[in-house]
């Protein structure tokens, strides 16, 4: 399966004009030969705070937007939106939408909030993982701070077969973000497909992000890499490689 990743800007705390931004660059990851693209962490909007300004109901204009998009172009689609279910004393949720060429739809709620920027005290935290079977390949999907807690992708390495990122990751960190990325790949013998954005957040612009996305297969070779621009990465990913190096190094097997 060919993935793409895009490294992208964001419009802050504006989902139309992200989107339109954005639809000639999935547009060209589709005409590529991509089945699977990834945006980025609440890409329509930025990492707001605001959620009362830039969240959506489910089902909501962004959401439908994945949707029409992956149909349209008979791919897969994944980026993370702020969402509500409408209810005035709820917290908003940091959702994954995995979008589908047949109309599918699947939410990953982020299950750890960064507490760190004060995302706790504005979206709640979910609670269960979400494995998508696309095509031949098995992925589950995480955002962004969840890169930090090992053991929900330790919990997954045996039934999948790689790993979606989407990020807001700040430049501050981008050594970690790297790090990690690899260490997720090599400790579970796994693909990671990760996507950060690039630019400035924030009302000031304060908050820059460095980019660095990539795909990495499971022996952790890094496939494809992005540095601070904008841009599509493409790689292949199998579960026949996967299968290769699990079968000629069982490493798996040894986990206790």
């Amino acid at each position: 399966m060919r993935v793409a990743v895009l490294q992208h800007d964001i419009v802050w705390e504006d989902a139309a004009a992200t989107r339109a931004a954005l639809e000639p660059d999935v547009a060209a990851a589709a005409a590529a030969g991509a089945r699977l693209v990834v945006l980025t962490e609440m890409f329509a909007t930025g990492f707001s705070m605001r959620p009362s300004r830039v969240s959506e109901p489910v089902g909501g204009p962004t959401e439908h937007w994945l949707a029409r998009q992956a149909v349209d172009h008979d791919i897969w689609l994944i980026g993370s939106i702020a969402q509500n279910d409408g209810g005035r004393d709820v917290k908003a949720v940091n959702a994954a939408v995995v979008a589908g060429p047949g109309g599918e739809r699947y939410r990953y709620e982020k299950i750890h909030p960064f507490s760190y920027a004060g995302e706790d005290r504005h979206y709640r935290a979910g609670s269960t993982p979400l494995v998508v079977d696309i095509d031949d390949v098995r992925l589950a999907v995480f955002v962004c701070y969840d890169l930090r807690f090992a053991d929900v992708f330790w919990e997954l390495a045996h039934e999948v077969h790689g790993y979606v990122v989407v990020a807001n990751w700040p430049a501050a960190r981008r050594d970690h973000w790297r790090t990690l990325l690899r260490a997720r790949a090599i400790e579970n013998q796994a693909y990671v497909i990760a996507s950060n954005r690039v630019g400035a957040a924030g009302t000031r612009r304060e908050l820059n992000h460095a980019g660095d996305s990539a795909i990495i297969d499971p022996w952790g070779i890094v496939l494809a890499e992005a540095s601070t621009e904008q841009t599509m990465l493409l790689a292949e990913v199998t579960s026949e490689r996967l299968n290769s190096v699990r079968s000629e190094f069982p490493f798996l097997a040894d986990r206790r």
